[in-house]
């Protein structure tokens, strides 16, 4: 897909409701040999899937909407290649449940894979933590794209072109006012937006973010969520680097992935749309005060390395330096 090539993102998903006794229903129809298993919520369990505990050792994973069920054929085929070229640990499905009349979509049981969510406070050692994340990117990136899945529905046109979230940024910025540096926003996305692609396809998971990176101890443990992978564009997975990962492990995950400029510039960009898209819902709700602070941290990493990096592009030695090749 290329930049000329802009998809439309459509109305908002339409979500069904789950429920615990739902689950349990479902379970019971379609493997009785689990039904005596206990059905619990996982904590912040997601948007896109409704999860649910079965028993200690199982995971229920229920799409929320139409769209999202689009990936749940995608993982049931994927997800065993990706994870047998892996370092760390991935999802992989145990069965599949199929469509009925009180919910509509195929949905999966897969093996519980333990760990906390990844947090800065939680990381023993940020640039560790850095290499081995990009340790894992780059396996993923490595693996053959073969007949691998475009950008798309699937997976909200990630791995595509940035300019698909061209409105939606700017629908933030409308609603946000002048509580952030539009100017300064306008001047990074605008740089993503003229950063070219290559064209070479790779593989990538699409929502490295902190709640599907586990650790154990303060150390990467596994890899979860892969309903928005796919092949092409990888840059979408540095958006990590400037939400979770220090500055220190910044440089350090850049190093070991070898990012271009180019690259990092629309890594950059994710990072940024999809601060700034969190942000109208949460800025004026004080019981979301926690996420509105983790949007405040990460719009200040944006625009602290970027202007850095700007400063750096255009000192005099960097002209001069320029100016003699």
């Amino acid at each position: 897909m290329s930049d000329e090539d802009v998809p439309d993102l459509g109305p908002r998903p339409q979500r069904v409701t789950v429920d615990a006794a739902l689950v349990r229903r479902l379970v019971r129809r379609q493997f009785p040999e689990l039904a005596d298993l206990p059905v619990e919520p996982v904590a912040r369990g997601g948007w896109d899937n409704f999860t649910f505990h079965l028993g200690p050792e199982r995971l229920v994973r229920l799409p929320s909407a139409a769209e999202y069920a689009l990936a749940v054929d995608k993982e049931h085929r994927w997800l065993p290649v990706l994870a047998a070229q892996l370092p760390l640990p991935v999802p992989v499905a145990l069965a599949k449940g199929e469509p009925v009349a009180d919910y509509p979509h195929p949905w999966s049981i897969y093996r519980w894979i333990g760990g906390e969510p990844a947090r800065r406070d939680r990381i023993a050692d940020p640039v560790r933590f850095a290499l081995d994340l990009a340790g894992f990117l780059a396996a993923l990136q490595g693996i053959d794209t073969t007949g691998g899945p475009r950008p798309g529905v699937h997976n909200w046109f990630r791995g595509g072109t940035l300019r698909t979230f061209d409105g939606l940024l700017g629908g933030a910025l409308d609603e946000l006012g002048g509580r952030v540096d539009a100017g300064l926003v306008r001047e990074i996305w605008a740089r993503a937006l003229d950063s070219r692609w290559d064209g070479v396809d790779r593989w990538f998971h699409g929502d490295i973010a902190r709640g599907n990176l586990l650790l154990a101890d303060g150390r990467l443990t596994a890899v979860i969520d892969f309903g928005t992978c796919g092949v092409g564009d990888p840059a979408c997975d540095l958006a990590i680097a400037w939400t979770l990962l220090t500055a220190d492990g910044r440089r350090a995950f850049r190093e070991r992935l070898a990012v271009d400029d180019a690259t990092w510039a629309r890594g950059r960009g994710w990072a940024l749309w999809k601060t700034l898209a969190d942000c109208p819902a949460t800025i004026d709700d004080p019981e979301d005060a926690e996420d509105l602070a983790e949007a405040q941290h990460v719009l200040g990493e944006i625009f602290t390395e970027y202007r850095r990096d700007s400063s750096r592009r255009m000192s005099p030695s960097s002209r001069a330096r320029k100016r003699t090749t």
